[in-house]
């Protein structure tokens, strides 16, 4: 069967063929393709006619490089437009569907590229299309050009000034093209320190959300009829295919900021309703992180300080999804980079790109995994690695491996808190042998909202959070330092944020960390080589060693009115 990509001449006749030695069965057949193919064009015709738009048959239309060039080769796959004609000030651009995503965007980039064009959309059929898109192959390199109109610092600080509130990002959304109200989203993020975007479609509309200090909080609801200009504008930027709409994609967008770059991780997945996509907002804030920046304090900033200084051994950090770990491990790089230690990283994505560090990102479609890169990173003489999670049993055994002979590891691990990191480990199937000589440390973590200091207020506790808070400050061990910062329960105050303009009336402001962190000792070194270890046990010992728990840790920040002791609560209970 043809396909469309041929002259009706090619198609009936090849070369080489003969066609006075047809049968008048093989006759007949070619007719029939012909009058198909024929018919075909009259029904785009009609097809044109019926939408008010002009039809041209592109079969023998002479088109330019420089014009052909205008659309670059991707997008005119993807939303199956050829420009076909430009002269002057008169640009027009052949269309197999007017109404396809991101067409209405590429006709507004052409009209801002060229300021005062008349930019005209013709029906085409497929095959026109098909016939034209083959002479990007003949296009010189040089004139391969980057689609869509990019994203500025001046457009984002522009909207920054102009959009107050999340009211007036509700206003002005239905007001502008898709260009803008892209920028306009973002801006409003980057203002109220959005760590991501969700653009989520639903049913009858499509909701923009924020995730503000670790809580997702609704700011806008776009139009549905909207919903397909605007994601086709967020693909088109993100580099994604526009018209693939089935299966999820990841792409990203950098913006040129004058101190920084924003990145902008980008994620699209099916739904329902039409897809979900999900921005990651990539600034240097996190990775420029100092160590004493954190919140560590008493033994645990002792302990860690001391564990930094050493040459080898591994450090490991725990915690869900979202709780901190890798802006931990960030600050303690930030910590050892000199000149006089090579640090390398691997990791799935790099995040964060850091002056001085060699940083590896892992492929899985190239198999290139966490444990074939750490290897690899071995080969490259580093005083300090980072490994951005250890998932599996080779993992585990490389990093330990490394810790063992001169080097100073850094990792994740998925558990819920440090006292789960060693039964993790052995049930990976890792040696206890090996694994209780090169483990150094192990830190546990949550993120809490601070209470918003301009309407920071007294707050009372119920009798029941009362009585949870006083049994939980007064197991403080002994031997902690923190005992001593734990005053008489009469004199105990607590705080909490009223709701302001400034915090969108949640109360909290920005956000820290409250930690646990064991290090090694003869104890537990003894427990993990009998390989009979527990999440209880190893409670038991952090205990006695004199390390405060997460909740503890948390509510001794309460006691000093940087948090709320609900927030500590709902994050680390």
């Amino acid at each position: 069967m043809p396909d469309g990509t041929n002259s009706i001449e090619e198609l009936l006749h090849p070369k080489g063929r003969d066609v006075t030695q047809l049968s008048p069965q093989e006759k007949l057949q070619e007719k029939m393709q012909e009058i198909q193919l024929s018919s075909k064009e009259e029904q785009v015709q009609k097809n044109a006619q019926h939408l008010g738009l002009p039809y041209i048959n592109l079969e023998a239309f002479p088109i330019g490089p420089e014009t052909l060039s205008l659309i670059p080769e991707q997008p005119s796959k993807e939303m199956q437009a050829i420009c076909f004609f430009k002269v002057e000030a008169e640009i027009r651009v052949g269309v197999v569907d007017p109404d396809a995503p991101g067409i209405h965007d590429l006709v507004g980039d052409l009209q801002r590229k060229f300021s005062g064009a008349n930019i005209s959309l013709y029906v085409i059929s497929t095959k026109s299309f098909q016939k034209a898109f083959k002479l990007y192959a003949t296009l010189p390199k040089t004139l391969v050009q980057s689609y869509g109109v990019k994203i500025t610092q001046k457009d984002l600080l522009r909207f920054q000034q102009e959009l107050q509130s999340f009211v007036d990002l509700q206003t002005r959304l239905p007001q502008v093209n898709m260009t803008e109200a892209f920028a306009m989203i973002i801006a409003l993020a980057m203002s109220n320190d959005a760590s991501d975007v969700h653009v989520e479609a639903e049913e009858t509309d499509v909701k923009v959300r924020y995730r503000l200090d670790g809580i997702l909080q609704e700011v806008a609801v776009v139009p549905k009829e909207l919903w397909p200009r605007l994601i086709s504008r967020i693909k088109g930027l993100a580099g994604l295919k526009i018209n693939v709409s089935n299966m999820p994609q990841d792409g990203r967008i950098t913006i040129d900021m004058k101190t920084e770059k924003l990145d902008l991780r980008i994620s699209t997945l099916p739904s329902a309703y039409g897809e979900s996509v999900v921005m990651r907002l990539l600034t240097g804030k996190a990775s420029g992180l100092q160590f004493e920046q954190l919140g560590l304090r008493g033994r645990a900033l002792k302990e860690l300080t001391q564990q930094l200084s050493r040459p080898n051994g591994m450090i490991i950090t725990t915690g869900p999804t979202g709780s901190g770990k890798t802006t931990t491990l960030y600050a303690f790089l930030n910590r050892l980079n000199t000149s006089e230690r090579k640090i390398i990283t691997l990791e799935d994505p790099i995040e964060y790109r850091i002056k001085g560090l060699v940083q590896s990102q892992i492929d899985h479609s190239k198999d290139y995994t966490f444990a074939k890169g750490l290897r690899a990173i071995l080969r490259q003489d580093p005083n300090v690695v980072m490994v951005g999670e250890i998932r599996d049993l080779e993992t585990a055994e490389v990093a330990i491996q490394a810790a063992l002979t001169g080097h100073l590891m850094f990792s994740t691990i998925h558990t819920n808190d440090a006292a789960g990191a060693i039964p993790r480990f052995l049930s990976m199937g890792v040696k206890p042998f090996l694994l209780a000589p090169a483990l150094n440390a192990v830190i546990g973590q949550r993120l809490v909202r601070r209470v918003h200091d301009k309407c920071k207020t007294a707050a009372t506790l119920d009798a029941e959070t009362q009585a949870k808070v006083e049994t939980l400050l007064k197991t403080i061990p002994v031997n902690s330092p923190e005992k001593a910062l734990v005053p008489p329960a009469a004199e105990w105050k607590f705080y909490k944020g009223q709701g302001c303009t400034a915090c969108n009336r949640t109360g909290y402001k920005g956000r820290m960390g409250i930690y646990e962190v064991f290090t090694m000792n003869p104890d537990i070194e003894q427990m993990i080589l009998k390989g009979d270890i527990s999440d209880y046990r190893m409670r038991e010992i952090m205990h006695s060693a004199g390390f405060i728990s997460m909740v503890q840790d948390g509510l001794l920040k309460a006691l000093d009115g940087i948090t709320s002791v609900d927030e500590v609560f709902r994050v680390a209970l």
